[in-house]
């Protein structure tokens, strides 16, 4: 804890210097920090950054993102994957419309109760948008609070992220709580690196920070490696029809739930048992290519594949789930998950 004290004035001095330019920064309206937040989760600043201003033009408030249609909110978000994230935002839109008028409470505790809000989030949105001394801990933090104080607990268990977060809010100046949470996120993003050696040179808090003063800074922080991913093989078709390719709708449970995807099987196949496949749906291929082998990993899951692309006669009618896109539709309207990212550029290169 005596450790976290001396950070403090050190901390903000730097970030008043060093704070990178980011859209959210310039205008921290609660509803922009909370998108900026939601999309910050698992992907990178630099691509979240064209994905932020496409999503506030189009649904510059709670009320909007409440009544967005989803296929236009799948749409939206495509790219950024991790869709249940938006899906959670637009119900707590819908609360907060319902019950806040369609603004965000200055309330820790009624934010932490909305959907798709944890204590992370929450503290964000509390700290930056309404000043409220609440803790904003990530994996940023965890790695930064590891190092100063030379901790070898493992950040992975939620009994030490709490007890961190009960630190730095033992610690956390009331009049710029915003700015110090950032300025901690700042220092691990940007200094403080997960990957590979810190910049201990740079950190202006090299003479407070405990693990560098040991020399054992890279071996922090601990923390249990990730459950081994389970491989999928699927076999990808694109399957066309003049200058059309066929899509399907995910069952609206279940792994990228509710979105669009190229008819696909479990299991890896050959050309003449995907031509059979095709011939079973009703329709007449007239020739078979195969296309590249791609991987695409998921949280817990990674898809091998294999892919053709089957050209066919015009049908009399789709196979029932199934429907024809041209190029214009599926770039324009259609949420399809990067997971299919390289069969469905090959469709938007061949038209």
């Amino acid at each position: 804890m005596e450790a976290l004290k001396e950070i403090v004035t050190p901390l903000l001095k730097w970030y008043d210097g060093h704070a990178r330019v980011l859209p959210w920064r310039e205008e921290p309206s609660p509803y922009r920090v909370w998108v900026s937040e939601i999309m910050l989760q698992q992907t990178r600043v630099e691509a979240v950054k064209p994905y932020f201003e496409r999503f506030i033009k189009e649904l510059p408030d709670i009320r909007a993102l409440a009544e967005a249609p989803e296929d236009r909110l799948m749409k939206l978000w495509e790219g950024l994957g991790y869709y249940n994230r938006v899906r959670n935002m637009q119900k707590a839109a819908k609360e907060l419309t319902g019950e806040y008028g369609g603004e965000m409470p200055a309330d820790f505790e009624r934010i932490l109760k909305l959907p798709g809000i944890g204590s992370y989030t929450a503290g964000a949105i509390a700290s930056i948008a309404f000043g409220i001394p609440r803790p904003a801990v990530d994996g940023n933090v965890l790695r930064v609070l590891s190092r100063v104080q030379k901790s070898y607990e493992d950040i992975m268990k939620q009994s030490v992220r709490k007890s961190f977060e009960e630190q730095v809010r033992a610690v956390i100046p009331k009049d710029r709580a915003g700015d110090f949470n950032q300025s901690l996120i700042e220092l691990g993003a940007i200094v403080c690196v997960p990957n590979g050696a810190p910049k201990c040179g740079e950190c202006p808090l090299k003479e407070q920070c405990r693990a560098r003063a040991g020399g054992v800074e890279l071996e922090l922080p601990k923390k249990t490696p990730p459950k081994k991913r389970r491989i999928e093989e699927r076999t990808i078709l694109v399957l066309l029809s003049d200058n059309k390719a066929a899509l399907k709708k995910r069952p609206p449970k279940g792994l990228l739930a509710g979105l669009y995807e190229l008819p696909n099987l479990e299991g890896r196949y050959e050309s003449q048992e995907m031509l059979n496949y095709v011939k079973e749906l009703g329709l007449s291929p007239i020739r078979i290519q195969p296309l590249p082998e791609a991987k695409h990993i998921f949280s817990h899951i990674e898809w091998h594949m294999a892919g053709y692309a089957v050209k066919i006669e015009e049908p009399e009618e789709e196979p029932e789930g199934f429907f024809f896109v041209e190029k214009a539709q599926m770039e324009e309207k259609y949420s399809i998950p990067a997971a299919f990212g390289a069969y469905t550029e090959y469709f938007k290169h061949r038209f």
